[in-house]
């Protein structure tokens, strides 16, 4: 190209200079030579080292992007450099880890963790939103397809490390996966033992696989690793209850809330369990000052509302029950159990039409998740 430059340049040299009736000048000549050589110079053409540096430099900025929480630019970018680097497994890795924190994981995570989690008595917990919950949402789970997507695309080329596996393990969790989650959480913690996230989500996968004892062995792990860790003792309590050890539940409770009396932010966990643990117990009035206590902390907790509801309801305190109840339906509006348990409370208040309101939405969402009743 520059030596097509330079010809071009003698042409019009020549037509200039030998030619009269040429209207060209010097100027014109020279304006097109420079602007040839301009865009043809060797500080502008790249060499192939110079463009892989580019690429390179691609994937920093896509790092960066993700480091800082930008994650749509992170996504964007790091795509454009898997279009000519589709063999690198940091690409393809980088984009895994995205695509999960895409999802908004952890809060997500503790939903999914928390609809599955059965009660010491085996029962599931009603922690979910009913079917509109984001934990079952489609979107969801195939981000979270994606997301392992990419990370088995990365690991054709090289071995993943153990915040890899810890991700994909997470993944399995928002695909309702508990044995691959399982799986992949043990072999995470072959390679770092001192993840104590790691040991904790391990223990949470184990007790909603009801492998109670496993489960404590993994929280105990964990708070040798992060010693007074509120929310490792209160699934430790848990786990205990799960084994039918109910005393030592209940210390593991007293110890979390202990653990955060000085704290500024409290875990209402450890109030909500122990009251329900209390009512479960028969001493349903001991388990209002914790449940009071929680409602404090986490006044939009659905789940503390229905627990003093069942409480008001068991003391024939009515009214009360049904403040509770309303407040829990306002919260949680798709959860059927909570219309399910309002409706005989309007109707012994002599209250029909509210009663009927509420039967007919317990049996509508009943029918929408057949499921719900026997997570209570």
């Amino acid at each position: 190209m520059k030596g097509a430059a330079h010809s071009l340049c003698a042409v019009f040299a020549h037509l200039q200079l030998g030619s009269q009736a040429v209207g060209c000048n010097k100027k014109f000549v020279l304006c097109i030579a420079l602007l040839l050589s301009i865009s043809t110079s060797p500080t502008c053409a790249q060499t192939p080292a110079q463009a892989n540096g580019q690429f390179e430099n691609l994937l920093a900025d896509a790092k960066s992007f993700f480091l800082k929480g930008n994650l749509a630019e992170a996504d964007r970018t790091v795509r454009l450099y898997l279009e000519s680097h589709p063999n690198s497994a940091d690409a393809h890795f980088l984009l895994g880890h995205v695509l999960f924190r895409e999802i908004q994981a952890r809060a997500v995570i503790e939903r999914q963790l928390q609809s599955q989690a059965p009660n010491p008595m085996g029962a599931k917990k009603a922690m979910g939103s009913g079917p509109s919950d984001a934990t079952g949402s489609k979107a969801i789970q195939e981000m979270a397809k994606a997301s392992l997507a990419e990370f088995t695309a990365g690991a054709k080329f090289r071995t993943p490390t153990a915040d890899d596996l810890k991700t994909v393990a997470f993944n399995y969790i928002l695909l309702a996966d508990l044995a691959d989650a399982d799986k992949w959480f043990t072999k995470m913690l072959e390679w770092a033992p001192s993840d104590w996230e790691g040991w904790y989500y391990l223990g949470r996968t184990k007790y909603n696989e009801n492998r109670f004892a496993e489960a404590i062995s993994a929280f105990q792990q964990c708070l040798k690793l992060n010693p007074q860790n509120v929310q490792a003792e209160d699934n430790l309590g848990l786990s205990l209850a799960g084994l039918g050890r109910i005393d030592d539940a209940a210390a593991a409770y007293h110890q979390a809330i202990a653990w955060q009396a000085r704290s500024l932010t409290k875990n209402p966990g450890p109030y909500i369990d122990l009251g329900t643990l209390l009512i479960d117990q028969n001493r349903a009035n001991d388990s209002i000052p914790f449940l009071l206590q929680a409602v404090e902390i986490a006044p939009d907790e659905w789940r503390t509302h229905e627990l003093l509801a069942k409480v008001y309801t068991r003391a024939q305190e009515l009214p009360r029950a049904q403040t509770e109840l309303e407040k829990a339906i306002e919260l949680s509006p798709q959860t059927a159990n909570l219309h399910c348990m309002l409706a005989p409370i309007y109707r012994k208040q002599g209250l029909e039409e509210k009663a009927k309101a509420e039967y007919d939405h317990c049996t509508a969402l009943s029918s929408d998740s057949p499921s719900e009743s026997s997570r209570q």
